[in-house]
Order: C-alpha cells, then structure tokens, then sequence
C-alpha cells in the first residue's frame, strides 16, 4: 500500500515517520529499495531537515531512532498514492484537500485530525465512499526541525463516514497496527468523533488557557470542575444533535488527562508559539451546534472567546 502522509506536524510526522520505519523494514526484508510513504509537508526546515538527516523518532521509552522518510512538497506527491492519510490541522483542511485532490486517483482518504467536519469537507472533493474518519489520542510533540517526540500511546479507530465499512478499511488498520499504532475498525465513526471532541474540548482549551500540563486538569478542584463542565455540557449538546456518546465520557476524558499528565496539549503549544489553534472546530464548533438546536454553551462558548482573545493580533 502506497501511502501519502498529508500534512508534516506532530502528529503526521509521527503517523510518517512510523509507518516509514515499518516499511523500511519490510522493505529491506526483501531487498527492495522503493519507499511506500511519503510525508507531504510545506518547504520549510522542518521537511528539508527531513531530506536532508532523516526523521529522528524519540519513542515513549526515550529511545531515539533516525528514520529515513520520502519528502515531498509538491501536491502531484499524491497521484500514486493507495491511501491518504490527513494531518493538517482542521483550519487548513479544506485548502489542502482541495489542492492534493485533483491528482487523487482513487485512493482512500483517512483523516487523523481533530475537530467537527472534517469528514464533510474532504467529501466536498472526494467521493464519500473512499473517506475514511479515524481518530486517535496517540501524543507527539514536534521538538526541533526534523524531531517527533511519541509523547504517549493511545487508542486509534476509524471507519468508513458515509458508507458501510469493506476489507480496505480493515487493512488500513492492520497497516497502521503494525507500525505500532494499534488500531480498530468502528461502524459508527461519528460517535467516536464527537467523543474525541469532547475530550478535546475538555483538555485543549483549559490547559492552553492555564498554561498547565494536562494531568494539572485531574489533579486540582478547578481544573476538574473546569473540564467536567466542559464536557458534560458537550455531551448535551450531542445528544441535541442526534448523536449518542459515551454516559461515561467526562470519565474517559480524565483518563486521558492522567495518561498524558506531562504532555503540553497541542493547543497550549500554539497558543505558547503565537499560531491559530483548532478551537474553531472544538469548543467553537460546539457552541455553533449548540445554537442551531437551542441548546445554551455558556462554557464552550467562554473557552472559545477566551482563546480568540488570547491570539488576536
């Protein structure tokens, strides 16, 4: 399976660089020398550091690997491509798409990104019956140009978006299993988003905001009481929106919390490093639907407003 990692930050870059690294392998087993991945990123220091160096892997355990990975910043990159997998942040999704789409030749399309509508943008330029909606709460960290830090493993489950799941799908995740990011297959990829949104909002916002770790939001009574609100009111605004989550989600939410204490949240690094964030398609987003079913959001709509306000120019 060729595939084509859209987008170079931390997250593509980690899906990149260890999907890289397995094919590698395989490929040397073989004694093959064509790459099968390729990380489709911006010309900046970051991908050229990647030509140049490879991609050095810093792995939960500390360990360092240096991964050699196919770079390219041309869109045309996708024209081979068997499977696209989307990393860019929701902001930027429909631009990219719209760019790598015209030499798509019918590969599936797999987005790993956070946030509300993405599946529905893709679809604007792909047939809905080759996206497939994954998420995943596998952390990375970019630490320099042309370094991923795996700052902690987590669960990874996609599935098809607007048509019944097939046997492409189920090897998609096999791919991604074996290259260390185990992965399962749902039938209703729309719960899991809107359950990976909810534990976004609880954690993205709060922590950006504070300037905390994201185990600071379980370990003290404000940060609980501040995540808690978060989520439970997301859940009501689901359920508003025909969607069922989890009853224990704000439970879930924690867990992750927990399990990635130490981690800096994606939406505190770019708040920390001045760049837009994704609050539009989480807590934003949420408010948004809230409004359209009558439903009131005071706190998402309050996280929200605070981090326009915290990077408005």
């Amino acid at each position: 399976m060729r595939v084509v990692v859209l987008g170079a930050g931390s997250i593509g870059s980690l899906v990149g660089g260890l999907l890289a690294a397995t094919d590698r392998r395989a490929t040397e087993s073989q004694g093959a020398d064509d790459a099968a991945v390729t990380l489709l990123g911006r010309d900046d220091e970051h991908t050229r550091q990647i030509r140049r160096d490879g991609l050095r892997v810093t792995h939960p355990d500390g360990i360092d690997e240096c991964v050699p990975v196919a770079v390219a910043t041309d869109e045309s990159a996708v024209a081979d491509a068997d499977l696209l997998v989307v990393c860019v942040k929701g902001y930027d999704t429909e631009e990219a798409i719209a760019g790598v789409a015209p030499s798509l030749d019918g590969a599936d399309v797999l987005t790993l990104q956070n946030g509300l509508g993405n599946a529905e943008t893709i679809a604007d330029y792909v047939p809905g019956e080759r996206v497939v909606v994954g998420t995943t709460s596998h952390g990375a960290v970019r630490e320099a140009p042309g370094h991923v830090r795996h700052a902690g493993r987590g669960d990874t489950t996609i599935g098809r978006y607007f048509v019944d799941n097939d046997p492409r799908v189920h090897a998609i995740a096999d791919l991604l299993t074996v290259a260390g990011v185990e992965t399962t297959v749902t039938d209703d990829p729309q719960r899991a988003v809107w359950t990976k949104v909810l534990v976004n909002a609880g954690i993205n916002a709060p922590t950006a905001l504070a300037g905390v770790p994201n185990g600071a939001l379980a370990e003290d009574p404000a940060g609980l009481r501040l995540l808690r609100r978060a989520v439970e009111e997301g859940a009501e605004i689901a359920e508003a929106s025909g969607v069922d989550v989890p009853e224990d989600v704000v439970e879930r939410t924690l867990a992750v919390a927990e399990r990635t204490a130490t981690n800096r949240s994606s939406m505190r690094q770019d708040v920390e490093r001045g760049r837009s964030t994704e609050v539009e398609s989480l807590n934003g987003e949420l408010a948004r639907r809230a409004s359209d079913n009558g439903v009131d959001a005071p706190v998402n709509e309050t996280l929200a407003d605070l981090i326009r306000l915290t990077t408005s120019d």
